[in-house]
């Protein structure tokens, strides 16, 4: 009885190690009309063991790997806890009953970071030291730090483009740091990074969004992209 105590304990701490060893070694990146500001390592897992197409809240997902290389041994060996021939042979199993399609195998970090910053709902992983330019970065957490972490969002509004930093192609990401109330109200914002004119639209757009009731405040990031080329 002791023993079977410890297991949910045993399964959380090794779960959280996972998480950190790959956070070191890869960045997981989506399209910007992935609206995660962070994904769960068992969404994650679901999501590339093609269990799942879709994220929390609703976004149409596609999966996009590396095939070979370091980030994407850490990758598979510290989310889907697989080796590469068992993981094809997996999803060689699925395609052949009907099931799902092959997903997307790319040759480099650079190619990847192209076809995810270009292809809508895609989510794929390079190694930590890439640059992402043109996609956003989801942090992966464990279920446990998501669970006091995140609040579902209810209501959300887009922030206004300033028309002529869109005409002159000037975007990015604007970082925050929101605290959002028991009852669900935005009380607080703060500015972690990005244009400050693209940030005095995206406060005054997050100070009306409406978040689940929890049991007390909570403090998370958001982060909001402003895209020229959408």
């Amino acid at each position: 009885m002791k023993n079977q105590r410890l297991l949910p304990l045993v399964a959380t701490i090794v779960l959280f190690a996972s998480v950190q060893a790959l956070a070191s070694d890869i960045k997981v990146i989506a399209n910007r009309s992935v609206k995660a500001t962070e994904i769960s390592a068992d969404e994650l897992k679901k999501v590339f063991l093609l269990e799942k197409s879709a994220l929390k809240d609703g976004t149409h997902v596609e999966p996009v790997l590396r095939k070979s290389g370091e980030a994407h041994e850490s990758f598979i060996n510290n989310l889907l806890s697989v080796r590469d021939e068992a993981l094809q042979t997996y999803y060689r199993t699925l395609v052949f009953t009907g099931r799902a399609s092959m997903p997307r195998a790319l040759g480099s970090d650079a190619e990847v970071v192209a076809y995810v910053s270009k292809t809508r709902g895609a989510i794929g992983y390079v190694s930590a030291e890439t640059g992402t330019e043109g996609t956003n970065v989801l942090p992966v957490v464990s279920e446990s730090q998501e669970n006091h972490t995140q609040r579902a969002l209810l209501t959300r509004v887009e922030p206004d483009y300033p028309e002529t930093l869109q005409k002159l192609q000037i975007g990015g990401t604007v970082r925050l740091s929101i605290t959002i109330s028991a009852k669900g109200s935005v009380e607080d914002v703060e500015l972690l990074g990005g244009n400050p004119i693209l940030a005095e639209s995206a406060v005054q757009a997050v100070q009306q969004w409406v978040y689940a009731a929890g049991p007390s405040r909570t403090r998370m990031e958001v982060a909001i992209p402003f895209d020229p080329h959408r």
